[in-house]
């Protein structure tokens, strides 16, 4: 049988597209390889939000030929827009295909392979290996703001969500096959039915979602601290069914970096949001993107933005040194030296690997809701409501089960615990 491996880089929206084209490959009657190594076809999902996701993509497309020459390999997604040349003149590329044509992309896969296009082989239906121990569900894409260091609305277009009776029909087919997480991704989120006739809202796909018989929890992707209102963070943090797992996208803490970034916004409202939802949700992990060195960013500009850091109720937050994306307004900008950027860097994910161990230690002795994300000899990976990955003894309980774990101990370099039920 035809087989396929799938490779996914940046964003939960990249993860949701691939996680959608195993699915409809493997009922395709394509079989699912997880090592890319031994497959006919690798789909690789790029990213370009940086330029080391650029460099990434050309490793690893360049890699993957070395050791697969006879694999044909798919590129998609953000790079392969503006390096469509550049890609196919790689060895093993066999189709570049740009963000607007995804939405078919499994299907001519399908097809090149020769399989049956009118269902799935009874192999293809057997296969018991899940692709992910949670689905991911794309609900929203592109972006209709234009901060002066992304590249991302240009690459994907205008926002654009799915139409609310699509999702909710999805959520139900993937409860029926087993799923009790699904991860709503968007590129906007918090944006989500704006563009819909009539009008809908992220909170109101959550109601929708939370009636969905069977489901045990939606996980949010990265939201829009602007978008984040006193409803919205009532509504999530009261929610049985929402994770209390929320990760924004702050990006500074100094204003004056805000300004320079076109973010219309204040640090002072950011910490206001943050307050709240740890007020709403006093367990929940609270997450953020940070992105640091941005041109023109002083000494004062980066200790405003650690302090905010500091004082504030984040666990954790990811650190992007800034990045120029040819075409943005920030490319053009006086840089940052390297140097100060990743000192820099290096200051705040030290940070934020303290903020993570202070919230794994104060869980110890709690027991939580976890789903089952892998087993692995005699030890399994549970991943609670509040993004703590846990080591457990592996009790037989099946990937994508919902457990409860107590955890025993957190260090810095892991979390354990026990499965109680």
């Amino acid at each position: 049988m035809t087989s396929f491996s799938v490779r996914s880089f940046g964003c939960r929206v990249n993860q949701a597209e691939a996680f959608g084209w195993v699915e409809e490959l493997r009922k395709g009657g394509l079989r699912l390889e997880e090592a890319p190594g031994r497959s006919n076809y690798l789909l690789v999902n790029s990213c370009t939000l940086t330029g080391r996701a650029d460099r990434d993509v050309r490793r690893f497309v360049r890699r993957a030929a070395r050791e697969n020459p006879h694999a044909r390999i798919v590129v998609t997604g953000c790079f392969s827009g503006g390096a469509a040349d550049e890609l196919r003149r790689m060895p093993g590329v066999w189709l570049v295909v740009p963000n607007g044509g995804k939405h078919g992309l499994a299907a001519r896969v399908i097809e090149a392979a020769g399989e049956r296009k009118g269902g799935a082989t009874e192999a293809a239906l057997t296969d018991p290996t899940p692709f992910r121990a949670r689905a991911f569900l794309k609900v929203q894409d592109g972006c209709d703001f234009h901060c002066a260091y992304c590249i991302i609305p240009a690459v994907r277009g205008k926002g654009a969500s799915v139409a609310g009776d699509e999702v909710v029909g999805r959520a139900k087919e993937l409860v029926a096959d087993g799923y009790r997480e699904i991860v709503l991704a968007g590129i906007h989120l918090s944006s989500y039915g704006r563009d819909l006739e009539p009008p809908s809202s992220l909170r109101g796909l959550l109601e929708r979602l939370e009636a969905v018989e069977g489901l045990g929890r939606v996980r949010l992707s990265s939201l829009d601290p602007r978008f984040c209102d006193e409803r919205l963070a009532a509504h999530m943090a009261a929610s049985p069914r929402i994770a209390p797992h929320f990760h924004l996208s702050l990006q500074s803490g100094s204003e004056r970096t805000l300004r320079a970034m076109g973010r219309a916004s204040r640090p002072e409202s950011y910490m206001d949001i943050l307050a709240d939802l740890r007020r709403r949700a006093p367990d929940a992990a609270l997450g953020a993107d940070i992105i640091v060195g941005f041109p023109g960013e002083t000494d004062e500009d980066f200790e405003a933005t650690r302090g905010f850091l500091e004082r504030s109720p984040l666990t954790y937050f990811h650190v992007f040194p800034f990045s120029p994306r040819e075409g943005t307004p920030a490319a053009a900008m006086e840089p940052v030296d390297a140097a100060v950027k990743a000192e820099r860097a290096d200051i705040l994910r030290e940070l934020s690997r303290a903020k993570d161990l202070a919230f794994r230690a104060g869980s110890v002795g709690r027991e939580l809701e976890a789903v089952v994300i892998t087993r692995k000899g005699r030890g399994a990976e549970v991943l609670t409501g509040n993004n703590i990955s846990v080591t457990v003894p592996d009790r037989g309980v099946p990937r994508r089960a919902l457990v409860t774990v107590r955890i025993t101990s957190a260090t810095a370099d892991d979390t354990l615990g026990v499965v109680v039920m």
